[in-house]
């Protein structure tokens, strides 16, 4: 399943793809596969109705640690989408010390101009390969075949043979081929050689208050764009190359990239970008709550809440915002906020902003069977993850159930007697349970360590039960 495209997944075969990363939360995960579904569906409309078809937003109301951003993360990366997480709490409103919402946007597009790039990148690697082999080949000495190359030109001052210069691949074609051969062999992955690299200067970004980020970015992409430039390169602008000596294999990795990048149509990523940000793209608003709540007479700390929601208005239910690529229109942007909304609630959002967001989903908090799958059953679950860094050490870890189901139940434990902070307990109560394997673990190569219940109750019950210790260590 997880080779074909998102586009011919039906949302029950979405949700099982997201079962595989995530436990739980059916009813988040159904929301997001239909809203992903619908917008294969929308592409299909015909064309006079398809512009008024929009987006269903979606917000998700539960307590740190359940998922949600998990959710939204693997839905983008499934459908190959512009996927972009802001925190609502940065935004102020326009007159205040802070990001103005449109930076969001920006930022999507950066994200899809990004992944665009990447994606054309790949599918010209080979032929960058073959241009910076071609470019180690000289660097190595090897002629192109015209004339006799530096190789064979050495060999002869060395007093040495036609046939004994050319041996390595010296200034005749098939000389080449073999040296071309040789060096797709890996055989002379460990030469020498100086070649010309595209030189990645450290941006130099003009000193601007906060908020003014895009400001100063702008600045310095306007720098990068005029050149070689000697007062420009002096302030760290413009486009450098240096000769670097480099291993081979390093040399060859750095010339496949430069070479990429020279290769990729720019013109073409950009228009792809803006097609897909606008279409596809995921905008995903963590802490919403945070700016939930009516402001009391525009006075206190929370005087921009109500202005960033009324900022925040005109972006989701569609609005044109430009970025230093062109124009981005929002209206088909999918947007999904989330919050635990302990102390404010949905409806103490303005009227007008709770109205774009008609789907509302509610996430459980994790059980003690939650965070044994959890431990277990994704891909990427935190005992492989944990097998997979001592294995590196030449530890093999061995975690027996009765382990996994200790660890869930000091974890739920905590949870329910202190701050509820969900899956991300797990973290720190596994971190604690290895904290002395993880220190020993070079003096323990070739060893087999197994933790059962025994083990992760000898290390982890005294703290567990005792409350303030527990407080400030798990």
């Amino acid at each position: 399943m997880a080779t074909r495209p998102a586009q011919d997944l039906s949302p029950k075969e979405i949700v099982a793809e997201l079962d595989r990363y995530v436990i739980g939360q059916t009813k988040a995960k159904r929301a997001v596969a239909i809203a992903l579904r619908n917008r294969w569906r929308r592409q299909k409309v015909a064309a006079e109705l398809r512009d008024d078809i929009l987006p269903k937003n979606i917000v998700m109301i539960g307590p740190t640690g359940v998922g949600k951003t998990e959710i939204a993360r693997r839905l983008a990366r499934l459908a190959g989408a512009p996927f972009v997480k802001v925190e609502a709490s940065k935004f102020t409103e326009v007159g205040y010390v802070g990001r103005d919402v449109d930076s969001m946007i920006r930022d999507l597009v950066e994200a899809a101009v990004k992944l665009v790039k990447e994606e054309e990148t790949e599918k010209l690697r080979e032929r960058a390969r073959e241009a910076a082999e071609e470019k180690v080949l000289d660097a190595l000495g090897f002629s192109t075949g015209i004339g006799l190359g530096f190789r064979s030109v050495l060999g002869r001052v060395q007093g040495q043979s036609d046939e004994a210069s050319a041996e390595p691949g010296a200034g005749t074609k098939s000389g080449r081929d073999k040296a071309r051969a040789q060096l797709r062999a890996g055989t002379l992955d460990d030469d020498a050689v100086e070649v010309e690299v595209a030189e990645k200067s450290m941006p130099v970004m003009p000193f601007m208050g906060p908020g003014m980020e895009d400001m100063a970015q702008g600045l310095q992409d306007m720098m990068q764009s005029i050149g070689n430039n000697p007062i420009v390169s002096m302030l760290g602008g413009g486009s450098k190359k240096r000769k670097r000596r480099l291993k081979v294999k390093e040399a060859l990795e750095l010339l496949t990239q430069d070479e990429a990048s020279r290769m990729v149509d720019m013109e073409r990523v950009v228009r792809e970008a803006l097609d897909r940000a606008q279409n596809a793209g995921i905008v995903f608003i963590d802490e919403i709550d945070k700016i939930a709540g009516r402001d009391a007479g525009g006075q206190g700390p929370d005087v921009s809440r109500g202005g960033v929601q009324r900022d925040l208005l005109p972006i989701v239910e569609g609005s044109n915002v430009t970025t230093k690529y062109g124009v981005v229109k929002t209206d088909h942007v999918l947007f999904i906020a989330a919050g635990a909304f302990h102390v404010a609630k949905v409806s103490d959002l303005i009227p007008e902003l709770q109205g774009r967001f008609p789907i509302r989903v509610e996430l459980e908090p994790l059980s003690r069977g939650d965070l044994v799958r959890i431990l277990k059953e994704p891909r990427s679950s935190l005992v492989r993850q944990y097998i997979a860094l001592l294995a590196t050490e030449g530890v093999d870890v061995l975690f027996r159930d009765e382990a996994v189901e200790e660890v869930a139940r000091i974890a739920a434990e905590v949870n329910e007697r202190m701050e509820n902070i969900g899956a991300r307990r797990l973290h720190t109560v596994m971190e604690r349970l290895l904290d002395e394997l993880s220190f020993d673990a070079a003096d323990l190569r070739g060893q087999r360590i197994v933790v059962d219940g025994a083990y992760v109750r000898t290390r982890l019950e005294g703290i567990a039960t005792d409350e303030d210790l527990s407080r400030y260590i798990l």
